[in-house]
């Protein structure tokens, strides 16, 4: 219930739905809007909603396909994270259905912490999970993105913007780096 709650506060911490751009090269859509603040809102919220809801997928696209976007906007593509997360997450995607058992059986399967008893035989779904690790991360999920709400609102009242109409991130370092790629 609670990561569900930090999901729906999520789709809310999704601002500036007008500054949405092309880059100079016309090869990256950027939403100069998609700072830190909100990555790491829908990082923490999205691990936990595979952690909760796709074990065996937990490693893979609750880690690494949440990093990979992650790790991009970070360094040297910013404003384009939802174009490298929605990327990513379809070749993820294409890959699993296609040769699913590579997440669920042999040497690369990875189960989570969650199921305490280690059974992950695709006939034998898992009977024991661990609520504290569960419960742990989506308190996490809800506060972060509470915060990030707050801090958006916040800067909405100072700066007088509508957050959805208008970026609300102008003047902080990533949008000015996402925005000198437009």
């Amino acid at each position: 219930m609670l990561n569900g709650l930090a999901g729906i506060i999520n789709v809310f911490c999704m601002t500036g739905w007008f500054g949405i751009y092309s880059s100079k090269d016309e090869h990256d859509m950027l939403w100069t809007d998609m700072t830190w603040l909100f990555i790491l809102a829908y990082d923490v919220w999205n691990f936990e909603y595979t952690y909760a809801n796709l074990p065996t997928h937990t490693w893979y696209c609750g880690v690494a396909l949440l990093l990979a976007p992650t790790f991009a906007a970070a360094f040297w593509n910013k404003g384009g994270w939802i174009q490298n997360r929605a990327n990513t997450l379809a070749i993820w995607c294409m890959f699993a259905q296609v040769v699913p058992e590579f997440q669920e059986t042999g040497k690369f399967a990875v189960l989570p912490v969650l199921y305490k008893d280690g059974v992950m035989n695709p006939a034998v779904h898992p009977t024991a999970a661990d609520p504290h690790v569960m419960g742990i991360i989506a308190v996490l999920s809800i506060v972060i993105n509470v915060v990030v709400f707050a801090i958006i609102m916040k800067r909405a009242k100072q700066t007088h913007t509508n957050p959805y109409l208008h970026p609300i991130f102008v003047g902080t370092k990533d949008y000015e780096e996402a925005m000198a790629r437009r």
